[in-house]
C-alpha cells in the first residue's frame, strides 16, 4: 500500500501551486483593498483628490473574496479553530476518526458552497448591478462563494488523503 501513497504523493506539487495561487490572489486583493481605501479616505479630506463613488462597493467585494479564500487557505494549513481541550483524554484513533468526520463535513459544506453559491451568482448576481457602477454585474459580488468552495474541495481532498495515509502508513515508513 505504501507504493500507492508514493504515487499519489507526486501530486503534492500541484496542491502547493494551487495554495500559492490562492495566497497570491489574497495578497493582491489586500493591496488593492488598501490602495482603494487610502485613496477614498484621502479624497474625503484632501480637496483636490476626488472621492470615487465606487470605492465602498469594490472594497467590500474584495473583502468578501479575501474572507472566503483565506478560509480555504486555513484548511490546507490545518489552521481552523477546533476544540482540543479533551484530546488528551481521548484515544488517538478516536481523535483521528473525529478529524476525518469533521473534514467530511467541511467537504460537504464546500460542495454546497459551489452549487448554491454558483446558483446565487448566476441567478441573483447577474440580474443586478453595482449601484455606483451600473455596467458591472453583481455576479462578481456572489462569485467568491463558489470560488472558495472549489479551493476548499481541493484542499479538503488533500487533508482527507493525509488522514487516510496516516492510518495505513506508519511514520517510520514515510
Amino acid at each position: 500500500m505504501p507504493k500507492m501513497f508514493n504515487t499519489i504523493d507526486r501530486m503534492k506539487p500541484a496542491y502547493d501551486v494551487a495554495y500559492k495561487v490562492v495566497l497570491f490572489l489574497c495578497k493582491i486583493l489586500l493591496v488593492v483593498d488598501i490602495l482603494i481605501t487610502s485613496f477614498a479616505v484621502a479624497g474625503r479630506y484632501i480637496p483636490f483628490i476626488p472621492d470615487p463613488a465606487w470605492s465602498e462597493e469594490v472594497v467590500l467585494t474584495c473583502m468578501a473574496y479575501m474572507a472566503v479564500l483565506s478560509a480555504a487557505l486555513a484548511i490546507r494549513r490545518n489552521a481552523h479553530i477546533r476544540m482540543t481541550a479533551f484530546d488528551s483524554y481521548l484515544p488517538r484513533k478516536v481523535i483521528i476518526a473525529l478529524d476525518i468526520l469533521s473534514d467530511v463535513a467541511v467537504l460537504a459544506l464546500a460542495v454546497v458552497m459551489i452549487t448554491v453559491g454558483w446558483k446565487y451568482a448566476v441567478q441573483i448576481g447577474s440580474k443586478g448591478s453595482y449601484v455606483s457602477m451600473p455596467g458591472l454585474s453583481r455576479f462578481w459580488m456572489y462569485f467568491p462563494v463558489p470560488l472558495a468552495g472549489i479551493a476548499m474541495v481541493l484542499f479538503e481532498i488533500e487533508i482527507l488523503y493525509n488522514h487516510v495515509k496516516g492510518i495505513f502508513v506508519k511514520e517510520e515508513d514515510m
